[in-house]
């Protein structure tokens, strides 16, 4: 689901008219995302995204948009978030905020080949290394407090075994982890829907919205449990193994992260079994309307609890 906030013409002309990017050509909902609602426009200087904020408050918006500015200027291929005529990356669109990036080329690539996962897995370690150049500071927003009240909202609602698995695994979570463990920047969604490709060459990282300060280590958990992993929940060794071995080749990880990974590519699993779950039992109103299966992380993560491989390093 995507689109929650339906604009007319006139009022996409007059935002625009905020901006250097010419006369409007056309524009289009997407369906695509979870939270947002935005649209493919096009002007007579390019193709742009718009997104319109239905969560995110204008407070929080400038450590995202300032973000992606960030690793773009530095070489990383992200949209990079386009000024208004006042220089400013935020306005305000039907009373909410609102922002647009330039739209990047290629495609998703959503039956990823090992040497995708390498190229997905090295880009990854790219960002947290320029993420430590990055001065902004934004907690997780999904951290354990989320976990808890989103467990507590969908609990009636799921069968005797899942409740069973939820308990198991918010009791879990909440075990102490090693202090030493890298912080930083982190996406925070990088799935396959949220890279752009063109052939087998990475052209484009969106979808910032989720992007935090937390734990390195979490953020390689979430990529690898959506870029290596089977139909049935099951990893991809090989796709795996091209992914943490790219990784590693630009951000060694250190005892710490190891003895730690089974830990947080669980979490990683619950937090999108959790959201997803959240998002089916309580769906948002929207033209657009596509709802993600829970049960797909719900089979991550009783992989995950069932074997997680070692990583060497």
């Amino acid at each position: 689901m995507s689109v929650y906030t339906n604009i007319e013409q006139s009022e996409l002309e007059v935002f625009l008219s905020n901006y250097s990017l010419g006369e409007l050509v056309s524009y289009q909902g997407i369906n695509a995302g979870i939270e947002n609602t935005n649209y493919f426009v096009t002007t007579e200087n390019g193709e742009f995204v718009l997104t319109i904020f239905e969560e995110v408050g204008f407070d929080t918006l400038p450590y995202y948009l300032n973000l992606m500015a960030h690793l773009s200027d530095h070489g990383m291929p992200t949209a990079h978030p386009i000024a208004d005529l006042h220089d400013d990356y935020v306005r305000t669109l039907k009373n909410k905020p609102a922002a647009i990036v330039r739209r990047l080329e290629g495609r998703n690539e959503l039956n990823p080949t090992d040497i995708h996962c390498t190229t997905v897995g090295h880009a990854l370690a790219q960002m947290h290394i320029l993420g430590e150049s990055f001065t902004g500071k934004h907690e997780n927003p999904r951290g354990i407090s989320w976990t808890e009240k989103t467990a507590e909202r969908i609990f009636s609602q799921l069968s005797s075994d899942e409740q069973m698995l939820l308990e198991q695994e918010i009791h879990y979570r909440k075990q102490p982890l090693p202090d030493d463990l890298p912080k930083g920047v982190i996406h925070a969604d990088l799935f396959r829907d949220n890279v752009m490709f063109k052939d087998q060459t990475l052209t484009g990282i969106i979808d910032f919205y989720y992007a935090c300060n937390d734990i390195l280590l979490y953020d390689l958990a979430i990529t690898v449990n959506d870029w290596c992993n089977k139909e049935n929940g099951d990893l991809n060794i090989s796709s795996y193994t091209a992914l943490i071995t790219a990784y590693q080749a630009q951000r060694t990880l250190i005892s710490s992260e190891v003895i730690t990974w089974q830990y947080m590519l669980r979490a990683a699993a619950l937090r999108f079994w959790l959201s997803r779950l959240q998002d089916k039992f309580f769906p948002k109103d929207g033209e657009i309307t596509h709802i993600k299966d829970p049960d797909v992380f719900k089979n991550i993560l009783l992989s995950r609890i069932n074997w997680t491989p070692e990583i060497i390093l």
